[in-house]
């Protein structure tokens, strides 16, 4: 039974990555409507895995619905993401002064894996796996500050820039650049090092201002996921 319910959450998971990178690329501007019917057609499926997809957006925020109006990709100014990516900065920056602190052997072993998840996906060529496994990655340090409220936030905008952070690893040596900021994110939380780990992770997460509207500026010329260099890795 499991297996049988695990396959529709695993297809409108996937429908939900598709129309996320769409609507980051442009393909999907703000302000169009997200009609079902059209998106089943579209994607070969039925609308009920589109529709649990939409859901699952409007809860991270990159799609709105509301009553009568259905599903649109709301407005997004490129300030507003960069505002975003400063205050995910400093949330992962906090969480990782944390954990260099409160960090259990058990959480070591598993941040450690996760590391080493991630070094086999960049060597295998994959992004995408990558930043799934760079997700876990993330998620290892929020759980060791052993600070749930903290935890909560950060994960919830983790996942609302989730696209951006996402489409950024298929530019070139971008995966090599993240891995090594990775090494020496773990190897300053496992030594204690908690400053170190703070500035790290903040100079891991942060953009600057105008490159950042360069970036956006770009995704939205574009038909096909790509990113350039301006935006820091995941």
């Amino acid at each position: 039974m499991d297996a049988l319910n695990s396959a529709p959450a695993r297809r409108s998971g996937q429908l939900g990555e598709e129309i996320e990178e769409r609507i980051v690329t442009g393909v999907y501007p703000p302000g169009m409507r997200l009609d079902e019917q059209e998106l089943a057609t579209a994607f070969g499926v039925s609308r009920t895995p589109v529709r649990e997809a939409l859901i699952q957006l409007a809860s991270s925020g990159l799609v709105e619905i509301r009553p009568r109006r259905g599903a649109t990709v709301p407005e997004m100014s490129a300030d507003r993401l960069c505002e975003m990516f400063e205050v995910m900065a400093e949330l992962e920056s906090m969480c990782g002064r944390l954990a260099a602190r409160r960090i259990l052997p058990a959480e070591q072993a598993r941040l450690q894996e996760a590391h080493q998840a991630c070094e086999a996906a960049r060597d295998a060529g994959k992004p995408d796996l990558y930043y799934q496994l760079n997700e876990v990655f993330h998620r290892c340090i929020y759980d060791a500050s052993h600070n749930g409220f903290l935890a909560e936030q950060a994960t919830a905008l983790h996942r609302r820039l989730r696209p951006y952070r996402r489409l950024q690893l298929r530019v070139r040596n971008r995966m090599d650049t993240s891995f090594s900021e990775h090494a020496a994110i773990v190897d300053a939380i496992i030594a204690g090092h908690g400053e170190q780990a703070a500035e790290l992770l903040q100079k891991h997460v942060v953009v600057q201002g105008e490159r950042f509207t360069d970036l956006v500026a770009t995704l939205r010329q574009m038909n096909a996921p790509a990113a350039p260099e301006a935006l820091a890795t995941p």
